[in-house]
């Protein structure tokens, strides 16, 4: 499976993917705001639960790379999982510090949801995102996704507790 933009194209994760994976993983400027550095062992479970086939009825992760289509180099990584509430799909994504501010988050998850929409339907989108993390609430916002609760101290990030920022998407009652 593949998917294209004017600039972008994802492609599934594979075995190969592994640097770029633990990189985004343990990058302080990526992660600063979304957990702790996990230890490899939870990376490495994480990365081959993302390696599974993907199912749209599964329980599994659809991951995605994304690659810089002009120059071959790799971006990132997108995707989304079904989320603790059924019919709803959690979208995530993470990106190499140079790819910031750039647009590639918002046109990656773009496609992405287009996709979900398109080929199986999906209807409803989530996403968690941590106080602060103003970037990535700007993505889900061009994308469509309205804040629509806010949980105090929810989640622990090097010992400090933040509130976590619920966003939620509905397609049948916006098109992305």
């Amino acid at each position: 499976m593949t998917l294209t933009t004017a600039r972008l194209t994802l492609r599934l994760l594979n075995a190969d993917d592994w640097p770029l994976f633990y990189t985004l993983h343990n990058d302080a400027e990526v992660i600063e705001k979304c957990f702790d550095k996990p230890s490899e062992a939870q990376l490495r479970a994480k990365f081959n639960e993302r390696l599974k086939p993907w199912q749209p009825d599964a329980n599994s992760p659809l991951c995605l790379v994304i690659i810089e289509t002009s120059t071959g180099k790799e971006v990132g990584v997108t995707g989304f999982t079904s989320s603790t509430v059924p019919d709803i799909q959690e979208v995530g994504y993470l990106l190499l510090p140079n790819f910031h501010g750039r647009g590639y988050a918002t046109e990656s998850l773009k496609v992405v949801l287009d996709f979900a929409q398109a080929e199986y339907s999906v209807k409803e989108f989530k996403a968690v995102v941590t106080e602060g993390n103003i970037g990535s609430e700007k993505v889900l916002e061009k994308c469509g996704f309205q804040l629509v609760d806010k949980q105090l101290d929810a989640y622990a990030i090097d010992g400090v507790l933040y509130t976590d920022h619920h966003f939620h998407l509905n397609c049948t009652d916006h098109r992305v």
